[in-house]
């Protein structure tokens, strides 16, 4: 479906991260763009600033008849005024997921980069090598990219590079004509309830690709044959040895954790890489990338000299400053296999005492991963942990920190429970010692911490 029959759009939720950068890069195409949200903020200031009219609170009245299309977030309910409103004036309403896939139709080659863990990471290396190439893209990610001042970029007509997120089957919508897929783990276990639909989900969207297209992806991806069966793209696998078409020898580390590799194709040296991030996920996080680019014709020193040019996004192992000598790291990691990552990275790098400052996100995901939180955090020296981040879910006893700190302590992990931010804090600046690296890590706001911390 075409775009060119909108003029005029409505974003209800126009304040989220994502929202609002699909709102500007449709206002450079000419559109007519309004939105509304529930709280002011820095980014509805920032939409106001280029002209883009935002009303705080959602009201009936913000639909106008002139209004094309209305697009929500899948937090809009039913019964949302705005969204109601829209129906019962005939307006033509879609979800964000569909508002995307429709825009990718407007471009000659939409790259998406999908999995349960790195879309940010990996989207943002993609990003650096097509910067490097010239190519201009559009670009929609879901962290801060130093390189475009932010989480997105409008490009060209050429490339639309999207990080793609599986959640609620919304990445069902959209039609890339390339497409990485990093991983698949049990996620989002509120909505896909089982492993089996998420590997059903991942299927349906390789199969989304077209003939002629691309599709790189890990083959140590358990029951891969599953996630290709009926795919039509071409196939590329990369990996950990020569049983992929692509894989890493040579593999070192600096004292920061980042590492240098040779890059392997179907048996033949291609290149070296150096990376600016640390890792041993990102080694294959930017081998991903490396195919992926590969495929569209990228010089292979532009892509050697775009991966080294990311040297992180904001909430990604991002350095914050430094309190009474301690390092002050801050990570997105929600899920424990991320956080495993984020751990050998740390160990990585020259430190003495690691701490993980951690906030658990939603309470599906703690109980459904309850044991696995515990193994994985007590390799940490010393836990610091929050009260569950409820986002937008509700407490109903489900589970709750307490149970988390539990199985810690059985494990023999060490671990304080702080029941508030200023507990936390507290107790960092009472215990850190210089030389010790301190992770403030979650996908909720436990970030606020640290960057208090390191403003002593």
């Amino acid at each position: 479906m075409s775009m060119e029959k909108y003029n005029k759009i409505h974003f209800i939720g126009i304040g989220g991260i994502s929202m609002s950068s699909l709102a500007e890069i449709l206002k450079s195409k000419g559109k007519t763009i309004t939105g509304s949200d529930g709280v002011a903020s820095n980014v509805t200031k920032a939409l106001e600033n280029i002209g883009i009219q935002v009303s705080i609170g959602q009201k009936a009245e913000n639909i106008t008849p002139d209004t094309d299309l209305i697009v929500y977030t899948a937090a809009v309910r039913e019964d949302n005024p705005e969204l109601m409103a829209a129906r019962a004036s005939g307006i033509e309403t879609v979800d964000r997921a569909a508002l995307v896939g429709m825009m990718m139709l407007e471009y000659k080659f939409p790259l998406s980069v999908a999995g349960t863990h790195g879309k940010t990471t990996t989207s943002s290396l993609v990003t650096e090598i097509f910067l490097e190439a010239k190519a201009n893209p559009t670009v929609s990610i879901g962290g801060i990219l130093p390189s475009i001042k932010g989480n997105y970029k409008v490009g060209g007509e050429d490339y639309f590079i999207l990080e793609t997120c599986e959640y609620c089957d919304s990445f069902l919508k959209f039609n890339p004509h390339g497409a990485i897929i990093l991983n698949i783990d049990a996620d989002h276990l509120d909505y896909f309830k089982t492993l089996d639909n998420i590997y059903k989900s991942f299927n349906k969207f390789a199969n989304r690709l077209p003939e002629g297209g691309f599709l790189v992806i890990n083959n140590e991806i358990p029951r891969l044959s599953e996630v290709l069966e009926g795919v039509k793209a071409k196939v590329i696998t990369y990996g950990k040895d020569n049983t992929a078409d692509w894989y890493p020898t040579d593999v070192t580390f600096n004292d920061l954790g980042h590492a240098t590799y040779t890059v392997n194709h179907k048996g033949e040296k291609v290149a070296k890489v150096e990376l600016s991030i640390p890792g041993m996920h990102n080694v294959y996080n930017s081998l991903s990338a490396f195919a992926l680019a590969t495929c569209y014709g990228v010089d292979t020193d532009a892509i050697v000299k775009g991966i080294k040019n990311f040297t992180g996004t904001d909430r990604r192992f991002q350095f914050k400053g430094q309190f009474n000598g301690v390092n002050v790291i801050d990570d997105y990691a929600h899920h424990p296999t991320e956080i495993q990552a984020t751990i050998n990275s740390a160990r990585g790098t020259k430190l003495n005492k690691l701490w993980i400052m951690f906030q658990p996100h939603t309470y599906t995901r703690t109980y459904n991963h309850l044991d696995d939180f515990a193994k994985v955090l007590s390799e940490a020296d010393h836990v610091i942990l929050l009260d569950i981040y409820a986002s937008r879910e509700k407490d109903t006893g489900l589970v709750s920190s307490k149970d988390l700190r539990d199985k810690i302590e059985a494990l023999g992990g060490v671990v304080t429970y702080c029941p508030t931010f200023n507990d936390a804090e507290k107790y960092a600046v009472d215990n850190c010692r210089k030389g010790d690296m301190l992770i403030t890590m979650g996908a909720g706001d436990v970030y606020k911490i640290g960057e208090k911390l390191v403003r002593q």
